[in-house]
This record gives C-alpha cells, structure tokens and sequence, in this order.
C-alpha cells in the first residue's frame, strides 16, 4: 500500500508541476500585449478558470494524501539466533581463492558472524583486506600453530591435527565477548566449525540454526566414502555410517556438526585437544558436551548431504619457477 501511495502522490505533484507551468507560461505571454477583441479574451479567460479550478483540485488532493501517509516503521530486529562460524586459515598460493568461494555463500546467510583465526603470529594484509571488502560481519584473529604440531613439506594431511589452536581461539574469542554482553540474547546462537576449503549448501545453515545442543549431519566425500552420517532410528543417532574406527566416542567429520552457543558458554573448559590421537579430534571436544543419545539429528534424519568435504587442488608451478629463474616471474605485487 505504501508503494501505491507514493506512486499516487508522484502522479499528482507532476501534474500540479504541469498545471503551475502552464499557467505561469500563460501569463507570460500576455505580458505587453493589447488587445481590443473581447471575443478573444472570453475563450482565454474560460481557460484560465478552469486551470485554476485543476489547480485547486490537486492542491486539495495532496493535502489528503499528507494526511494519510503513515510513519515508515523502523525493521525489527532480527529475531534470527546468530551462527558464529569458525574458520582456520593459513597462508598458501590457494588461501585467497577459498575465501572467496566461501565469504560468496556466507553472504546469502542471514544473522552470520564469520571468525576467521589465521595461522600466524600476526594479521596478514591479504586477509584483513579480503575481510575489510567482504561486506560480511567478523572477527579477524590469529595464533600460530605450535612448531611441534605442524605439517612439514611431504606430509600427509591426516598426519596430524590441523588447524586446533586456531580453533580453540575462535571459542576463546566467542566467551570472552559474550561475557562483556550481558543481554540474555547475547547467549543465543550456533557455533560451527568450517573449514575454507569445504562446499557448503544454503540449506545446511538453515537446518543448524534451531541446535538446543549439539545438531549433527552427513558430510560428503570424506574418510575415503561417498559420504559418513550418523544412523537414526526412531528420530535417535543410534550408531555411525563411517568406513573407519567406528568405536571412536564420536566417529564425525569437523564439518558434520553444530554446537549451541550456550553450551559451549556452560562449559568453558571444552575445547580441541591438539594431542588427541589421529580422527579423535573433533571427540575431544564433543566428548565434554555431550552424549550419543542427546545429538539433534538434522538434514531430514541425516538422510540428505549438504556438505561436502572438497579440496582444491595445489597448484603446479613449474612453468612459474622456470621463469623467475630467468628473472620473468610474475609481478609480485599482484595479489593472486
């Protein structure tokens, strides 16, 4: 109804517009002329009467319309819980390009704050630049990744566990701030851990946003399966779909779960053991939250993926090396 009244109210001011123009335009012409033809000053005066009498008219009619115009009311706030999503980052020929892809969906996501750890000891300026224009809410933090914990060149990525310090300071950073917030929604929200490096489905957002504890989920191309799952039966995880080390306490992808926010503010001495063995990581954390019997299933009773563990393949830069042997490498200033 507004958009039509505010049409309405255009349509008049243009005519008022056209109607003052006309009679002005009018006068002016008259300006220095005599005339001794009465019978010609009788049609022009008719004339005139009448647009004075339009005039008039829609005078009339905008101050009607002002009248019933009503107050534009403010947007309500967002009742939406808030998904706080945590991701580890590193620095690598691809880092950009991941972050990419994955800020382009968060933008589609109501109600998300993005907490991006960098595996650092300090900000680099491609990521705080790439965050700056993202157009997204965040959290800009960085820890380095204990010399003992990291990969080395030729290491398998399953060697050991990745990306845990950065993790445990996204929960450190969500605790502290929710602490200085005493407002009771300030508790309200998800907390979900996303690699950049996975693909992620609209939906899947969604579907976490209602988690009362801990909500799980399928996750696709992952542990060598087309996918693993927790099994529910009569609305229960009762068991896990995974191809290795079933009898781990929780046999899950880091993608295939969501914790409420107020649980992890109710335990603050949960978090990621980077010591854990090989595939108990994300059990570490869980392990202290949480039973088997108390898991929300989502995804339609986890029977649908929406998530998808993919990796982007590293680059070859063999042409690239030749070249700055020969002093033609690309412009390093270019940021890729």
């Amino acid at each position: 109804m507004a958009a039509r009244m505010k049409l309405k109210l255009k349509t008049v001011f243009v005519l008022y517009f056209m109607v003052s123009l006309m009679g002005l335009i009018y006068a002016l012409m008259q300006l220095g002329q005599h005339c001794d033809c009465t019978e010609h000053d009788l049609p022009k005066d008719r004339a005139m009467s009448r647009l004075q009498e339009e005039l008039y008219r829609l005078q009339g009619q905008i101050r009607q319309l002002e009248k019933m115009k009503q107050p534009e009311k403010q947007p309500p706030k967002s009742s939406l819980p808030t998904i706080f999503v945590i991701t580890p980052t590193y620095v690598r020929l691809v880092q950009k390009a991941e972050l990419t892809r994955l800020s382009q969906t968060f933008l589609h996501v109501p109600q998300l704050h993005w907490i991006v750890v960098e595996d650092s000891l300090h900000k680099t300026p491609l990521v705080t630049n790439f965050l700056m224009k993202s157009g997204l809410t965040y959290t800009h933090l960085h820890v380095p990744t204990a010399k003992e914990r990291k990969l080395q060149e030729g290491d398998p990525s399953w060697l050991k566990p990745r990306g845990v310090e950065q993790r445990n300071e996204g929960l450190r950073w969500l605790r502290e701030d929710r602490r200085t917030q005493p407002e009771e929604d300030s508790h309200q929200g998800v907390v979900y851990f996303a690699d950049d490096d996975n693909t992620y489905s609209l939906q899947l957002f969604e579907e976490m946003r209602s988690t009362q504890r801990v909500s799980v989920w399928p996750v696709g191309l992952v542990g060598g399966m087309k996918f693993e799952s927790p099994v529910v039966e009569g609305g229960k995880v009762v068991r896990f779909h995974t191809g290795w080390r079933p009898s781990r306490p929780f046999p899950m992808d880091m993608a295939g779960f969501a914790v409420s926010l107020k649980l992890v503010l109710a335990n603050p001495d949960a978090c990621f053991d980077g010591e854990a063995p090989m595939g108990f990581l994300e059990s570490s954390l869980l392990k202290g939250l949480v039973t088997i019997d108390e898991l929300e299933p989502k995804a339609d009773n986890c029977t649908k993926v929406l998530v998808w563990h993919t990796r982007t393949e590293k680059p070859k830069m063999k042409r690239e090396e030749a070249l700055q042997v020969q002093g033609l490498g690309s412009d390093p200033a270019v940021e890729i």
